[in-house]
């Protein structure tokens, strides 16, 4: 099972070969510095549960909260997951060059870190963020664009950098993307359905509203899971193309859901009701 530690840790200026003293001017400096150790010694203890190799690295690995694509791996030391939790920017240790470097220090591209999971062997770490902008040197947005089945087939310099590792939900979206893209380019024959609802936002909000209405029936029904599964499908495909047509990324609702998760969802429909006005 993997572990998240990130949400318990307060962010703080931490490094592991560094010790905090306490300041005796006033009970409130005390109480801070306080608080600074108590985390202090927690990030120590996560520190030492980590299965370092024998250079004193763990494997890295980078992703995108919001997307779920894996955006780079690379080496974290303990000064580099401790940097990592007091800056919440991912910082990495550099084998090359032997020191520490966090990744957008030179490009503005950070990635900013929301939580830390640590594997149940505990010997790889995954930094769990948003990305400031693409991850890649190449400026792909990830480092994984090389599909190995068009590697088999193709010359490496042939494969499109492109074709990044995607989720069933982005793949989804790319395909209506590309579909949206077609619609400068006139085409002959029977359009297809994605076509047809692109092109007519009456179709569209028609059959959004068929839809999340047989998906409430299978509820009141009582059908199987499997039919409430199907229907809910179409209602989030269609929902896409609506997205697409408004030029509204998924990413950008799954961004606003993750906003909600600490919030009460009275108090944000009354915000909501109150900044409509």
């Amino acid at each position: 099972m993997a572990v998240s530690y990130l949400h318990f840790l307060q962010p703080l200026n931490f490094s592991s070969t560094s010790r905090l003293s306490i300041s005796s001017r006033d009970s409130l400096t005390r109480r801070n510095t306080c608080l600074v150790l108590a985390s202090n010694n927690k990030v120590e203890t996560l520190l030492d549960s980590v299965k370092w190799d024998d250079k004193g690295l763990a494997v890295a690995i980078a992703q995108n909260v919001d997307t779920g694509a894996i955006l780079m791996q690379g080496f974290a030391n303990r000064d580099a997951v401790a940097t990592t939790i007091s800056s919440r920017k991912a910082t990495f240790f550099s084998r090359s060059r032997s020191t520490l470097w966090t990744k957008g220090e030179t490009s503005n591209n950070f990635i900013n870190v929301h939580d830390i999971f640590i594997d149940c062997d505990r010997d790889s770490i995954i930094y769990l963020g948003t990305p400031d902008g693409p991850t890649c040197h190449t400026g792909a947005e990830t480092c994984y664009y090389t599909r190995v089945s068009d590697s088999l087939e193709h010359l490496e310099s042939e494969i499109e950098e492109n074709k990044l590792a995607q989720t069933t939900l982005y793949s989804l979206e790319s395909t209506i993307s590309l579909r949206k893209a077609e619609l400068e380019v006139p085409q002959s024959g029977k359009p297809s359905w994605t076509r047809r609802l692109l092109l007519d936002n009456k179709l569209l909000c028609s059959k959004i509203r068929e839809e999340a209405n047989e998906l409430c029936q299978t509820l009141e029904e009582n059908e199987e899971k499997s039919r409430t599964a199907s229907e809910m499908a179409d209602v989030l495909y269609h929902a896409m193309v609506l997205l697409a047509v408004k030029d509204v990324k998924m990413e950008e609702v799954l961004q606003v859901l993750r906003e909600r998760f600490s919030q009460s969802g009275i108090e944000e429909k009354r915000r909501r009701a109150s900044s409509s006005k």
